[in-house]
């Protein structure tokens, strides 16, 4: 009997965080999730725009799945990168989650007016932190059914 093999693509995503230790405790939290991820990481808006469009240094890069966007990067800030997202048709339905240390009531009322699919206060523990990218895992790929 001819056993069938499954070849599972792995879920790509780009990681929008200037914070190297966030940026490390993303990586490692989906280190422990079942999973398959290719994780990129670009430091400022400029820069994930550019891996979006796949120009400057970002040439090769790849579609994501779902983009974790911090809101305060620099260069162009987080508001700024969702809301072109948002507004450009070959880019908008790619999930854009806010991963963020704020907690400010305008910065979630505008990332929801700008269409962002949802918004996460960043927690300081590892712990925390840790579950709450399983939760994003768990969520956006095993759960939620989105576009080919």
């Amino acid at each position: 009997m001819e056993e069938l093999i499954s070849h599972v693509k792995p879920i790509d995503i780009l990681l929008v965080e200037d914070n190297p230790g966030d940026v490390k405790l993303t990586r490692e939290a989906l280190l422990e999730t079942k999973v398959l991820t290719n994780l990129f990481t670009v430091e400022n808006g400029v820069e994930a725009l550019d891996f979006l469009y796949m120009r400057n240094d970002f040439k090769n890069a790849v579609r994501p799945d779902i983009i974790l966007l911090d809101l305060n990067i620099p260069l162009k800030n987080g508001k700024e990168v969702l809301e072109i997202v948002k507004n450009d048709e070959s880019l908008k339905r790619i999930p854009v989650v806010i991963l963020t240390s704020s907690k400010a009531e305008e910065d979630i009322v505008r990332s929801y007016d700008l269409h962002a699919n949802c918004y996460i206060t960043k927690p300081l523990d590892f712990f925390q932190f840790t579950q709450i990218v399983k939760a994003i895992e768990q969520f956006w790929f095993t759960i939620v059914k989105l576009p080919e």
